[in-house]
């Protein structure tokens, strides 16, 4: 079997756009692969133009081969946009192999261990207070929308969701560490905002009474002495994790032994020689593992990595449907799975992108049984839905309520 053609699509998700790799071969078995970047999707499609000519007329069975042959393609510049590009391109591989041997990807890697896997609601509040007209939902003008959010998310069977520093009633969320608009603050947080996070969250925790888990995403908007001042904060709450994205593992560690709120982290992380800092020190409680930006082999491969820590880890899965395939294919193969992100609220046309859709049963999606992914792209509805690259994701942020 070779390469014989390799597409890209970079599709309009409202606030961000996805980025989708088609890999088609000569026995007319064809593979999808899904590697969305926010902030680049350009930069990852361009990468796949540059990788072509080292995968044209090879074997997409041997994924293991072609991540070296890619991987000495742009290793000299590790991570970021070239491991992206790399990994849209391994899960397609996979995704044929598995086709063409008739068998799921989980199967594929000695699967399936489960066959459902709990997941967490995520950017609840986030998505609405930002783009309640587009998702097709009532707005969040006050704590009272809250209240009725977190209500809403137990009467739906979640039993874990995820938040982010939501503002009621300014349309935006705190965004500090990857948007301009609102300013150079130093990572640092002024006492009203913890105040703010306080309250949030015990709004939250009211709603949903103790028993559903909250996870809140601090993203890389804080430097640490503001994230452990919310961390303490935090305590009472009884906190599923709180999400801090920090580049130095030791400044992750110093956060984790100032509280005894649970820490996660690792999202933006590639292959195991990130992660092995972070492990050594057990900087963290939980890790998160980005299937699109790490490929499938390369997470499997930091998933049973962690587990020899005796670590848990959860996939990092903000995407579309057919990243929560893959990312259910995973947690199906690994023993040390905490929990898998998925996005609730979305754009109308999400559902209509994809072959499939999950199978969400009282917070628990059902692992899909293939073949391969069991999933793929609608390509006339990908480019009915063609990105504006004018466009910048995740640009609806608002200035601070008030100066610093």
């Amino acid at each position: 079997m070779k390469i014989t053609n390799i597409e890209t699509f970079i599709v309009d998700a409202g606030w961000r756009p996805w980025t989708f790799v088609k890999v088609e071969t000569d026995e007319g078995v064809t593979g999808w692969g899904e590697c969305s970047d926010g902030g680049a999707p350009h930069g990852v499609v361009g990468t796949i133009e540059d990788l072509k000519p080292r995968l044209i007329g090879q074997d997409p069975r041997a994924f293991e081969a072609r991540f070296w042959d890619m991987f000495r393609g742009v290793r000299q510049s590790p991570g970021g946009i070239g491991a992206k590009a790399i990994a849209g391109l391994d899960c397609a591989f996979i995704d044929i192999k598995a086709r063409d041997l008739g068998i799921s990807v989980a199967e594929l890697f000695g699967g399936p261990i489960r066959d459902k896997v709990r997941v967490y609601w995520s950017h609840c509040g986030s998505s609405r207070v930002r783009h309640h007209e587009m998702i097709g939902v009532a707005p969040i003008n006050s704590w009272d929308d809250i209240t009725a959010l977190g209500k809403e998310v137990a009467s739906r069977g979640f039993t874990a969701f995820k938040t982010n520093i939501v503002l009621p009633g300014q349309g935006g969320t705190w965004f500090s560490g990857f948007d301009g608009k609102m300013g150079p603050n130093d990572e640092w947080a002024p006492n009203w905002l913890v105040g703010h996070i306080e309250k949030l969250i015990g709004t939250f925790r009211d709603a949903v009474g103790p028993d559903v888990d909250i996870n809140l995403d601090l993203n890389f908007h804080f430097k640490p002495e503001a994230c452990m001042r919310i961390a303490r904060a935090l305590e009472k709450f009884n906190m599923h994790w709180l999400e801090i994205d920090r580049y130095d593992p030791e400044a992750l560690l110093q956060i984790k032994q100032s509280t005894s709120t649970r820490i996660c982290t690792g999202e933006n992380l590639y292959y195991m020689r990130d992660y092995i800092p972070y492990f050594e020190l057990h900087a963290a409680d939980v890790f998160m593992v980005d299937i699109p930006w790490n490929g499938f082999s390369q997470s499997k491969k930091i998933g049973d990595l962690a587990e020899v820590y005796q670590l848990n880890v959860a996939p990092h899965n903000y995407y579309s449907h057919m990243s929560s395939y893959v990312s259910a294919a995973l947690c199906a193969t690994l023993p040390n799975v905490r929990i898998m992100e998925i996005d609730i609220d979305d754009v109308p046309w999400k559902d209509d992108l994809t072959t499939g859709a999950p199978e969400i049963i009282d917070g628990y999606m059902t692992v899909p049984r293939g073949p391969g992914w069991g999933i793929e792209l609608n390509e006339e509805v990908a480019r009915a839905h063609a990105w504006d690259g004018a466009k910048m994701g995740y640009s609806k942020s608002m200035a601070p309520s008030r100066s610093f």
